[in-house]
C-alpha cells in the first residue's frame, strides 16, 4: 500500500511546488510586462542584500559586499530585438550576394 502512495504524495508535493512558484511569480508581476517586470527586479535589489546579511549574521557566515549592477533588462531586451530584426531585413541582400558568390566559385571550378 505504502508502496504506491508514495509516488502519488512525491507526484503531489512537486505539484504543489510548482504551482506556488508561478503563484509567487504571478503575485511579484514577475509574468506581466517588461516594465512590471523591471519593477519586480528593483524590489529583489532592494530586498535581497540585506535579508542575506540577516542571514549570514545569524548563522555567524561573513560574506563579501554584493557588488552594484547597473542592469535594465528592457534595454537589453530591445537590443536583441533591434539586432535579431536587422539581421532579418539584411537577409535577403545577403542571400543574393553569397548566391552570386556561389556561382562565381562554381563556374571557376568549372573552367
Amino acid at each position: 500500500m505504502a508502496a504506491r502512495l508514495f509516488p502519488a504524495v512525491k507526484f503531489v508535493i512537486k505539484g504543489s511546488l510548482a504551482g506556488a512558484a508561478v503563484y509567487v511569480a504571478y503575485d511579484q508581476g514577475l509574468l506581466g510586462s517588461g516594465t512590471q517586470g523591471a519593477e519586480a527586479l528593483k524590489k529583489a535589489q532592494e530586498a535581497l542584500p540585506p535579508a542575506i546579511q540577516e542571514w549570514t549574521s545569524y548563522i555567524g557566515w561573513e560574506l563579501p559586499p554584493t557588488p552594484k549592477l547597473d542592469f535594465s533588462p528592457s534595454d537589453s531586451w530591445n537590443k536583441g530585438v533591434q539586432t535579431v530584426m536587422s539581421a532579418l531585413s539584411v537577409a535577403p541582400t545577403r542571400a543574393c550576394e553569397y548566391t552570386v558568390e556561389g556561382w562565381k566559385y562554381v563556374k571557376d571550378l568549372v573552367k
